[in-house]
Protein backbone atom coordinates (compact mmCIF):
# COMPACT_ATOMS: atom_id res chain seq x y z
CA UNK A 1 0.00 0.00 0.00
CA UNK A 2 3.05 2.34 0.89
CA UNK A 3 4.20 2.01 -2.67
CA UNK A 4 1.31 3.03 -4.10
CA UNK A 5 0.90 5.90 -2.59
CA UNK A 6 4.71 7.12 -3.37
CA UNK A 7 4.26 6.05 -6.81
CA UNK A 8 0.80 8.05 -6.90
CA UNK A 9 2.52 11.07 -5.10
CA UNK A 10 5.50 11.10 -7.87
CA UNK A 11 3.08 11.18 -10.54
CA UNK A 12 1.03 13.58 -9.32
CA UNK A 13 4.19 15.45 -8.76
CA UNK A 14 4.93 15.01 -12.00
CA UNK A 15 1.99 16.63 -13.45
CA UNK A 16 1.91 19.27 -11.13
CA UNK A 17 4.99 20.47 -12.66
CA UNK A 18 4.13 19.09 -16.24
CA UNK A 19 1.46 21.92 -15.40
CA UNK A 20 3.17 24.60 -14.36
CA UNK A 21 5.71 24.11 -16.92
CA UNK A 22 3.10 24.69 -19.73
CA UNK A 23 1.21 27.42 -18.09
CA UNK A 24 4.36 29.71 -17.04
CA UNK A 25 4.55 32.99 -18.64
CA UNK A 26 7.45 33.44 -21.15
CA UNK A 27 10.37 35.19 -20.31
CA UNK A 28 9.34 37.88 -23.23
CA UNK A 29 6.05 38.43 -21.69
CA UNK A 30 7.42 38.92 -17.56
CA UNK A 31 10.51 41.64 -19.51
CA UNK A 32 8.24 43.04 -22.31
CA UNK A 33 6.95 46.99 -22.45
CA UNK A 34 4.76 48.05 -20.00
CA UNK A 35 1.73 49.49 -22.43
CA UNK A 36 -0.03 52.74 -21.57
CA UNK A 37 -2.70 52.99 -23.75
CA UNK A 38 -4.85 56.00 -24.90
CA UNK A 39 -6.89 57.53 -27.17
CA UNK A 40 -6.71 60.49 -30.33
CA UNK A 41 -6.07 63.76 -28.94
CA UNK A 42 -5.08 62.44 -25.37
CA UNK A 43 -1.88 63.11 -23.84
CA UNK A 44 -0.21 59.54 -23.18
CA UNK A 45 2.10 60.07 -20.47
CA UNK A 46 5.14 56.97 -20.81
CA UNK A 47 7.99 57.13 -18.37
CA UNK A 48 10.25 59.08 -21.03
CA UNK A 49 8.45 60.89 -23.29
CA UNK A 50 4.46 62.19 -23.67
CA UNK A 51 2.64 62.14 -26.82
CA UNK A 52 -0.60 63.36 -28.05
CA UNK A 53 -1.66 61.80 -31.60
CA UNK A 54 -3.74 64.86 -33.26
CA UNK A 55 -4.64 63.60 -36.73
CA UNK A 56 -4.11 60.42 -38.79
CA UNK A 57 -4.48 61.31 -42.81
CA UNK A 58 -4.08 58.39 -46.01
CA UNK A 59 -3.28 58.96 -49.37
CA UNK A 60 -2.67 57.32 -52.50
CA UNK A 61 1.02 59.12 -53.38
CA UNK A 62 3.38 61.16 -51.32
CA UNK A 63 5.09 64.58 -52.87
CA UNK A 64 7.98 66.37 -50.82
CA UNK A 65 11.00 67.87 -51.73
CA UNK A 66 14.27 66.71 -50.74
CA UNK A 67 17.83 68.75 -51.57
CA UNK A 68 15.86 71.04 -53.70
CA UNK A 69 14.29 68.03 -55.98
CA UNK A 70 10.48 67.48 -55.98
CA UNK A 71 9.71 64.05 -54.99
CA UNK A 72 6.86 61.42 -55.52
CA UNK A 73 6.64 58.34 -53.99
CA UNK A 74 3.88 55.86 -54.64
CA UNK A 75 2.52 52.71 -52.99
CA UNK A 76 0.68 49.28 -54.04
CA UNK A 77 -1.57 49.88 -50.73
CA UNK A 78 -1.86 52.99 -48.78
CA UNK A 79 -0.11 56.01 -46.86
CA UNK A 80 -0.74 56.32 -43.40
CA UNK A 81 0.40 59.99 -42.08
CA UNK A 82 0.25 60.34 -38.24
CA UNK A 83 0.89 63.86 -36.69
CA UNK A 84 2.26 64.18 -32.83
CA UNK A 85 3.22 66.07 -30.50
CA UNK A 86 6.24 64.46 -28.41
CA UNK A 87 7.49 66.15 -25.51
CA UNK A 88 10.45 64.48 -23.14
CA UNK A 89 9.38 64.20 -19.57
CA UNK A 90 12.33 64.73 -17.39
CA UNK A 91 15.70 63.71 -19.22
CA UNK A 92 16.74 64.13 -22.95
CA UNK A 93 15.69 61.01 -24.80
CA UNK A 94 14.41 60.13 -28.47
CA UNK A 95 11.65 58.13 -30.01
CA UNK A 96 12.70 55.73 -31.83
CA UNK A 97 10.21 53.17 -32.70
CA UNK A 98 6.79 53.66 -34.13
CA UNK A 99 4.21 50.92 -35.44
CA UNK A 100 1.11 51.02 -36.93
CA UNK A 101 -0.52 48.12 -35.47
CA UNK A 102 -3.83 46.81 -37.99
CA UNK A 103 -7.03 45.18 -36.45
CA UNK A 104 -5.32 41.89 -37.23
CA UNK A 105 -2.40 42.46 -35.57
CA UNK A 106 -0.09 42.97 -38.52
CA UNK A 107 2.93 45.35 -37.90
CA UNK A 108 4.04 48.03 -39.88
CA UNK A 109 7.21 49.54 -38.76
CA UNK A 110 7.88 53.49 -39.49
CA UNK A 111 8.82 53.94 -43.62
CA UNK A 112 12.32 54.32 -44.57
CA UNK A 113 11.60 55.19 -48.26
CA UNK A 114 11.48 58.90 -47.55
CA UNK A 115 15.40 58.89 -46.72
CA UNK A 116 16.56 61.31 -44.29
CA UNK A 117 14.20 64.03 -44.91
CA UNK A 118 14.17 66.19 -41.64
CA UNK A 119 10.67 66.08 -40.67
CA UNK A 120 10.70 62.45 -40.57
CA UNK A 121 13.92 61.50 -38.35
CA UNK A 122 13.38 60.39 -34.99
CA UNK A 123 13.31 63.54 -32.91
CA UNK A 124 15.44 64.35 -30.14
CA UNK A 125 13.45 65.20 -27.60
CA UNK A 126 14.08 67.66 -24.60
CA UNK A 127 12.35 68.23 -21.20
CA UNK A 128 9.62 71.71 -21.74
CA UNK A 129 10.34 71.51 -25.51
CA UNK A 130 7.49 69.87 -27.28
CA UNK A 131 7.40 68.72 -31.05
CA UNK A 132 5.48 68.31 -33.85
CA UNK A 133 6.26 65.32 -35.67
CA UNK A 134 4.72 63.59 -38.68
CA UNK A 135 5.32 59.97 -39.25
CA UNK A 136 4.20 57.85 -42.63
CA UNK A 137 3.49 54.38 -42.66
CA UNK A 138 3.12 52.39 -45.52
CA UNK A 139 0.13 50.02 -45.31
CA UNK A 140 -2.47 48.27 -46.64
CA UNK A 141 -6.27 49.64 -46.52
CA UNK A 142 -7.95 46.50 -44.75
CA UNK A 143 -5.80 47.80 -41.57
CA UNK A 144 -7.05 51.32 -40.68
CA UNK A 145 -9.71 50.44 -39.15
CA UNK A 146 -9.76 49.64 -35.51
CA UNK A 147 -6.01 50.34 -36.02
CA UNK A 148 -3.24 51.31 -33.17
CA UNK A 149 -0.54 53.68 -32.64
CA UNK A 150 2.83 52.28 -30.75
CA UNK A 151 5.62 54.47 -29.97
CA UNK A 152 8.12 53.77 -28.00
CA UNK A 153 11.86 55.51 -27.69
CA UNK A 154 13.70 51.96 -28.31
CA UNK A 155 13.40 49.18 -30.59
CA UNK A 156 12.45 46.65 -28.13
CA UNK A 157 11.63 48.26 -25.01
CA UNK A 158 12.24 45.45 -22.27
CA UNK A 159 10.54 46.77 -18.81
CA UNK A 160 9.91 50.23 -20.21
CA UNK A 161 6.64 51.91 -20.96
CA UNK A 162 5.34 52.24 -24.48
CA UNK A 163 2.37 54.51 -25.76
CA UNK A 164 -0.62 52.39 -27.43
CA UNK A 165 -3.35 54.83 -29.05
CA UNK A 166 -6.02 53.61 -30.46
CA UNK A 167 -6.99 55.08 -34.22
CA UNK A 168 -10.43 55.44 -33.88
CA UNK A 169 -10.83 59.80 -35.29
CA UNK A 170 -10.12 60.21 -38.94
CA UNK A 171 -11.78 61.44 -41.75
CA UNK A 172 -14.02 58.64 -43.73
CA UNK A 173 -16.96 57.90 -45.64
CA UNK A 174 -20.29 57.05 -44.14
CA UNK A 175 -19.93 53.04 -44.41
CA UNK A 176 -16.36 53.97 -41.95
CA UNK A 177 -13.78 53.36 -44.74
CA UNK A 178 -11.22 55.83 -44.63
CA UNK A 179 -11.43 58.93 -46.81
CA UNK A 180 -8.31 58.80 -49.11
CA UNK A 181 -6.32 61.99 -50.57
CA UNK A 182 -4.98 61.13 -54.29
CA UNK A 183 -1.79 63.22 -53.55
CA UNK A 184 -0.61 64.18 -50.11
CA UNK A 185 2.72 66.85 -49.43
CA UNK A 186 5.20 66.09 -46.76
CA UNK A 187 6.34 69.75 -47.04
CA UNK A 188 3.54 71.58 -46.47
CA UNK A 189 4.43 73.19 -42.75
CA UNK A 190 2.30 71.17 -39.77
CA UNK A 191 -0.02 73.45 -37.84
CA UNK A 192 1.03 73.93 -34.40
CA UNK A 193 -1.53 73.43 -31.47
CA UNK A 194 -3.73 75.96 -31.05
CA UNK A 195 -3.94 77.08 -34.48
Amino acid sequence: MRLVANILAVCLAVALLYGMQQTKPHYMDLTGPIPVYGKMHDEVRTRRFDVTLDQVEFARVLTFTQYGQSKTLTTSGLWAIATVDLAATDASTTVIAATWQGPTGLRYQRSDRLGTLASMMPPMLEPGMPQKVRIVFEIIPDQVNGATFVLANQLAPRLDSEARIAIDDFRKFNDGQPLIADSYDLSKPMLVSGN
